[in-house]
């Protein structure tokens, strides 16, 4: 690699280590990659390496190239793994390169449509008004356990008819899945996969039994090439719609809020005109928070990326929170801007088979839950230090306290 590159080498450009998410992503050292080395070899202690990919352009390219960049041959996570470790990540979709990632993508796309995201926007409008009467009486509360956790908890607990409490435990086990191994530890990890597995298990069985109108029911009920899925599919297939289903809501409402309590200006225009500029708002929030930090992706063969020679076998690492403020694309892209546009961030990912599925119902939820949060507890304001997600793979507190001016439960 290039001799001018031997700067690079400083462990200041880690981005593995934790210390460096403690206060948010490390845009600095993005900035830095985008202007000095895009494409970068990242060292890695006790891995292979891999390329950290940080412009918008790269990052999208790498996206909508599965049959070059794919998900299924090392997995989507940084760390090197065995096969025998991915035989059951693999029945997950975000696991899966083509074709069959579109054939299971199929069984529950209809589930996900804009229209069917609509459809819910009632029902979702409830729960999120039912969440703040939850706090709204006590005047201070945990944003992110509270608030922001609640609502995806509910939702996919309605989507795949079980009990809203054990949505709310399922939650748990998910922050459990996404935090820093060397915060939690392993065994810790593997417990809570185990635990939502089991679950699985339990959902397949119950609604086999005792069929009803839900996502669970018809995901168990439907055909790929003739065969239904398994128990084994099915498991996984679950744990990816529990653990896809909260990652952005719950992050985004959070870190959202929290950068609004950063930028009162913009936090002040937006409640003063907030049916026109929600939409707005809710699309920067998106990119100035990007909740999912990188993807992993594995070179299916020797190609060039970024003017840097990929081999096969290299892990591709595209990293969402870097090129949604690439400079390239984002005109002074440090400024949170409730009215920018345009705004085509990635924070769905970057287009391609993987783009998020659940993007639409993802936008009813952040829209309606801000929207009782600005409406119901106008002066919502922190009671505390953060604590961030001990994660360089999902960004977002961990626990946000507030306080607020006590009011009245809603007469809905």
């Amino acid at each position: 690699r290039a001799a001018d590159l031997d700067d690079v080498r400083d462990p200041v450009i880690d981005l593995l280590d934790l210390k460096n998410y403690a206060n948010g992503q490390p845009h600095d050292l993005f900035r830095w990659l985008r202007e000095n080395d895009p494409v970068h070899w990242h060292d890695e202690p006790g891995g292979s390496g891999f390329w950290a990919v940080t412009r918008y352009d790269d990052v999208r390219a790498v996206s909508k190239d599965p049959a070059t960049y794919s998900s299924w041959k090392g997995g989507i996570l940084l760390p090197d793994t065995t096969e025998e470790a991915l035989a059951g990540p693999r029945n997950m979709m975000l696991y899966m390169d083509e074709p069959e990632h579109t054939r299971y993508r199929n069984l529950v796309s209809r589930g996900f449509t804009p229209g069917a995201a609509q459809r819910l926007a009632g029902r979702i409008e409830d729960l999120a008004r039912e969440i703040i009467d939850g706090v709204i009486e006590r005047g201070e509360c945990d944003l992110v356990s509270d608030i922001a956790g609640m609502l995806p908890s509910y939702v996919i607990a309605e989507l795949m008819g079980i009990p809203r409490e054990d949505g709310v435990r399922l939650y748990e086990w998910t922050e459990l899945m996404h935090a820093d191994t060397s915060a939690v530890g392993a065994e810790r990890q593997r417990e809570a996969v185990q635990n939502m597995l089991s679950y699985a298990l339990e959902v397949a069985a119950h609604k086999r039994a005792h069929p009803g109108d839900d996502l669970a029911t018809v995901i168990l009920q439907s055909e790929i090439d003739g065969d239904r899925l398994s128990d084994t599919e099915f498991m996984w297939f679950f744990l990816l719609l529990i653990n896809a289903g909260g990652d952005t809501t719950r992050n985004l409402v959070a870190g959202g809020m929290q950068t609004l309590f950063n930028h009162p200006e913009e936090r002040q225009r937006l409640m003063e005109n907030l049916d026109e500029l929600l939409p707005s708002a809710v699309e920067e929030l998106l990119r100035y928070v990007s909740p999912v930090v990188h993807m992993r992706r594995t070179a299916t063969r020797d190609t060039e990326l970024g003017g840097k020679q990929i081999r096969e076998g290299d892990k591709v690492v595209i990293f969402y929170g870097s090129a949604n403020r690439d400079e390239a694309h984002f005109p002074d892209p440090d400024r949170f801007d409730i009215t920018r546009t345009p705004n085509d961030h990635l924070a769905f990912g970057g287009g391609g088979p993987h783009y998020c599925l659940g993007a639409h119902i993802a936008r009813v939820e952040i829209k309606a839950m801000l929207r009782q949060i600005l409406t119901r507890l106008p002066d919502i304001e922190p009671a505390g230090p953060a604590v961030p997600l001990p994660s360089i793979f999902i960004s977002g507190p961990q626990s946000l306290p507030v306080r607020f001016t006590p009011g009245r439960r809603s007469a809905a």
